[in-house]
């Protein structure tokens, strides 16, 4: 059975390439993220990132590399971590595994925990799962920015805009 699960993955992220990332999320739709990541942003102190991969490189499926271990490598790589209130959230789409991973810095994800990104994610990939990607992109842009403004609200004053708001397509 896992030998199966493994090449149904492996076939998956073979067809999968960044085209499918727009047909699932037009450009309009991207740009849209960009706006409501902007203004939840005016709300809280968070820096969010989204990135949207279309797959994996096979010889990475082959061996097994699980979508929170990607996550973890983009959240590095994109410098989310690097805040100055360690505040940086990013959302991580894995097209060819319809799998949402939320990774938060140290100092906002001490506040909000597991529990509350994970319900975040299981909602998103309720409506990716029924092919309803723009809405289930809306909808974990929305509540990424509500916890932000519930566990680390704007204070006031000119905060810096730490993290570009255009989603990032991989």
């Amino acid at each position: 059975m896992r030998r199966r699960v493994r090449l149904g993955r492996l076939w998956r992220h073979a067809v999968t390439d960044r085209r499918d990332v727009f047909r699932a999320l037009p450009p309009a739709e991207l740009a849209r993220a960009e706006q409501a990541i902007a203004e939840g942003e005016r709300r809280h102190s968070g820096q969010v990132c989204l990135a949207v991969e279309a797959s994996l490189p096979l010889l990475r499926v082959w061996r097994g590399i699980a979508p929170r271990e990607r996550a973890l490598e983009v959240f590095g790589l994109l410098r989310v971590w690097d805040t100055e209130r360690n505040d940086g959230v990013l959302l991580y789409l894995l097209l060819a595994d319809r799998d949402v991973e939320i990774v938060a810095d140290r100092g906002i994800h001490r506040r909000v925990g597991d529990e509350g990104w994970q319900e975040i994610c299981r909602r998103m990939e309720g409506k990716f799962r029924e092919g309803r990607y723009a809405e289930g992109l809306e909808e974990g842009v929305r509540a990424v920015n509500d916890l932000l403004a519930a566990h680390s609200p704007r204070t006031g004053g000119d905060e810096p805009n730490e993290l570009s708001d255009k989603p990032i397509v991989l």
